[in-house]
């Protein structure tokens, strides 16, 4: 499994739409940062066909040290759920293609 970064992905999408790369970098950065804006006011982002990210606040608990046994109170956590849309889960439902050698 390859990992693909951010630059990887500039340089891709300023090669298939012949757009300056300094361009295509701003608008990846606004529409990230954008999307970290609307999920830290807890507003769900919802992209047809791709999926749906929304934001989850699991409660607080009690949780003890393996080491020592010791009971910790754990405080409330946020984080982001996820769900695929149709186009990705029939994307990924297709057999994967076969790695590429170097």
């Amino acid at each position: 499994m390859a990992t693909i970064t951010k630059k990887e992905l500039i340089d891709r999408i300023s090669e298939s739409t012949q757009a300056k790369r300094v361009i295509v970098k701003k608008i990846i950065q606004t529409f990230l940062d954008e999307m970290i804006d609307e999920l830290a006011r807890d507003n769900r982002l919802e992209f047809r066909d791709f999926g749906v990210f929304e934001t989850r606040t699991r409660s607080s608990r009690i949780a003890q040290n393996p080491k020592t046994l010791e009971r910790v109170q754990v405080p409330p956590k946020r984080s982001v759920k996820f769900k695929m849309g149709r186009l990705m889960r029939e994307k990924l439902a297709a057999p994967a293609p076969a790695p590429e050698k170097s």
